[in-house]
């Protein structure tokens, strides 16, 4: 049995302003109607697979068991970080909570917010790596060039693989992002892969590698994982003891200094989903080559992607050659293609002018549902809410605004100080500044509502939390 490990905290800057910090690209639905993170979770899923154990930061907790929910498959467990540490922690995290019910448990570690559209392809690679980490050996996994790539690490092999060989070959050493023409080269040689940043070995080799290699870390996770506490459906990591594990990923901690690694070749269409230009290689394209999405459409373009995000509004383009245009209701990005790779940069220019746009995501989401921003002036808001059906808002006060709320779908249970009340469809219910309240969904349909709120400050800071079915503080 294989335990698939998926790492889900990455925040995807360079898909901006699809993804970002508070829902980053790993749970957008880049193609079709599932997230990449559930298209990930559905790959490790079936009679070779146990339910997944999954990795994720503290404000992903409620995204993660929604998602998971919306395809149907076991939740697992879901490992909260007090905060990003990057991969090797959250690696050693996951290994030390399967040693305690299997030693030799077998992972399988892998990042959500991959595309791997041969499926069976891949779960046979997996199978043929699965000797080699029982004879103790850390497999990792690389994808045979199909261009000169310079966005992707590579795996420089001991000798050209072999024409029929799919099983596990030597490795020779890790290779930064070559320039244009050294990555030219090694889609010649034979004996360089792309680094897919997956990886197979058992809990217990794992571990050793970490005491060998990074001894640093271990005890603080360790103490992290003792100390773990369940949180609903969650297990969070004592906080403490996890802050103090220095944030270093598994390839500089454990895997570039190992001696002794082997590499399965994956063949097939696989990518990361870095940038733009990776989802145009990766889209259905028209006969000029132009990738469409949503309310978009082409008139004389070519090598392009338009991407509209927004219901009611239209992303035209006219006469563009190799440009990406994605529209977002809050933002817009147009960038020649050949500068796909430096949308990051973008996003740390609107953080240090304190955009909002650079980290937050228009639709916010809550264990509940969620809310959307429709206009904001002086001393009002007004948003447009979502509860789930049997969700429920904490029961709650604001010291610096008031809130008037209209049902437009559903029904919904209010409470206002002691009264308890039915809201139906156009109805609505005025809550004063400072007066405790909860809003809930008892019906089987989603319930839709439009909030006006007013007063001096309108930020969401301003709550006071007195009960609260997801133990939120």
């Amino acid at each position: 049995m294989i335990y698939p490990v998926i790492l889900s905290g990455g925040s995807g800057t360079r898909l901006w302003p699809v993804s970002r910090q508070s829902y980053p690209k790993q749970f957008a639905r880049i193609f079709g109607e599932e997230s990449l993170f559930q298209a990930s979770v559905r790959r490790f899923s079936g009679a070779d697979f146990a339910p997944p154990v999954v990795v994720a930061n503290n404000a992903f907790r409620f995204i993660v068991g929604e998602q998971m929910a919306g395809i149907g498959l076991d939740h697992g467990t879901l490992l909260v970080e007090p905060d990003a540490r990057d991969t090797a922690p959250a690696i050693l995290a996951a290994a030390l909570h399967l040693q305690r019910n299997d030693p030799d448990a077998m992972m399988l570690v892998a990042p959500s917010d991959h595309r791997i559209t041969d499926v069976g392809g891949f779960q046979a690679a997996i199978l043929s790596g699965i000797m080699a980490a029982e004879q103790g050996r850390l497999v990792l996994f690389g994808v045979q060039p199909d261009r000169p790539e310079t966005g992707y690490g590579y795996l420089e092999l001991e000798e050209p693989l072999p024409e029929q060989s799919g099983g596990p070959v030597p490795l020779k050493a890790f290779v930064e992002k070559p320039t244009a023409e050294v990555a030219a080269c090694f889609q010649a040689s034979g004996r360089h892969l792309w680094n897919a940043g997956i990886f197979l070995f058992t809990a217990r080799d794992i571990i050793a590698a970490f005491e060998e290699l990074a001894p640093d870390i271990v005890p603080h996770v360790r103490a992290a994982v003792d100390g773990a506490k369940a949180d609903l459906d969650f297990v969070r990591l004592e906080p403490a003891a996890w802050r103090k594990a220095r944030s270093i990923s598994v390839d500089y901690a454990i895997m570039e200094p190992s001696a002794d690694l082997v590499v399965v070749p994956l063949a097939g269409q696989w990518s990361d989903m870095g940038n733009w230009q990776a989802i145009w290689r990766e889209a259905d394209r028209d006969a000029d080559n132009v990738a469409t999405f949503g309310s978009a459409t082409s008139v004389d373009c070519k090598d392009s992607i338009l991407r509209g995000e927004t219901p009611g509004q239209e992303l035209i383009g006219l006469g563009l050659q190799n440009i990406c245009a994605v529209a977002m209701p809050d933002a817009v990005l147009v960038t020649d293609m050949s500068r796909a790779q430096d949308v990051g940069r973008v996003v740390k220019l609107l953080q240090a002018k304190g955009a909002p746009q650079a980290t937050e995501f228009p639709r916010v989401h809550r264990p509940w549902g969620w809310f959307e921003s429709l206009a904001l002036g002086e001393r009002f808001q007004v948003k447009r809410i979502m509860v789930k059906k049997g969700a429920a808002l904490s029961l709650q006060s604001h010291v610096h605004r008031a809130e008037h709320w209209v049902v437009v779908k559903g029904s919904a249970r209010v409470t206002i100080g002691d009264q308890v009340s039915l809201v139906s469809e156009n109805q609505s219910v005025y809550i004063p500044l400072g007066e405790r309240h909860r809003l809930e969904n008892p019906g089987k349909l989603d319930l839709h509502l439009i909030e006006v709120q007013t007063g001096a400050y309108l930020g969401e800071d301003d709550i006071t939390r007195y009960e609260d079915v997801y133990a939120r503080v």
